[in-house]
């Protein structure tokens, strides 16, 4: 028997495009280097790959800088796909370029409508429910219209808060496995993840919580070894990945993946 939550057969990304220079970021911390983005790509999707699934590898937009984060645009769940509605107006048009690629992949998908707003990156799959993280991309009636179509599929839905200053939910915290999860302390502390095992990431090492369970492997960011060493410990297959360009974009492991 399959977990659903982390043990997949399909994955969607696609490339960076050299538009990647104007994409959104809460602070500017620096340009990102194209090439370096492109190779840290190819090793991620080498690494999904390596685990036997299928990669749909969709060409860039150069009309849409931070088209790369493509988890943003839709939920995709065992019965069907959700296209997202995002809260930056700038990456609306993404989800129009996503539509076709998931109406391949599934007879059912649906679609947020608005007004509300919410993106996937503020969406964490686990095995008993759905939490959705309010924010600055992602608000109540966006929530409260996903609520209702993930119903229709068997699915509850549990509106969270993420911490202020922090972009997405899964900035925060990501799935290991059906009854754990990594985060961050900040985000343990409200109380979102009663009921789960929770393993908290390193000091200084925050950015770690964004991170990808993809069948028997871990894709987190590079650089942060105390985090690595605690997965390795927990007996975790680790994949270290560079992040230095997308994290100039505030993007991380989880954005960059439709998984499914």
């Amino acid at each position: 028997m399959t977990n659903p939550t982390y043990e997949f057969t399909r994955a969607i990304t696609r490339r960076p495009a050299s538009s990647i220079t104007n994409g959104l970021r809460a602070e500017d911390i620096g340009t990102p280097d194209l090439d370096k983005m492109l190779a840290a790509h190819a090793d991620y999707v080498a690494a999904l790959k390596s685990t036997g699934a299928e990669v749909i590898e969709l060409p860039s937009l150069e009309a849409f800088p931070d088209a790369v984060f493509v988890e943003d645009t839709a939920l995709c769940l065992p019965k069907g796909a959700v296209l997202m509605r995002p809260g930056a107006p700038s990456r609306l048009g993404e989800v129009a370029e996503m539509a076709p690629i998931l109406r391949q992949c599934y007879d059912d998908v649906r679609e947020i409508t608005g007004p509300g707003f919410i993106e996937g990156g503020d969406i964490l799959v686990t095995d008993r429910e759905i939490l959705v993280g309010r924010s600055a991309r992602t608000d109540a009636a966006g929530v409260a219209e996903l609520a209702e179509i993930v119903s229709d599929w068997g699915h509850s839905l549990r509106e969270v808060f993420t911490p202020e200053g922090v972009l997405h939910f899964k900035t925060d915290c990501s799935l290991m496995d059906g009854e754990t999860i990594l985060a961050t302390k900040r985000l343990d502390a409200s109380g979102c993840f009663e009921g789960y095992r929770v393993l908290h990431v390193a000091e200084g090492e925050e950015a770690a919580a964004n991170a990808i369970r993809y069948n028997n492997l871990v894709l987190m960011a590079a650089d942060f070894p105390r985090t690595a060493d605690l997965l390795d410990r927990e007996g975790f297959e680790v994949v270290q990945i560079s992040n230095t360009e997308c994290a100039k974009l505030d993007g991380g492991m989880s954005c960059l993946s439709l998984r499914f």
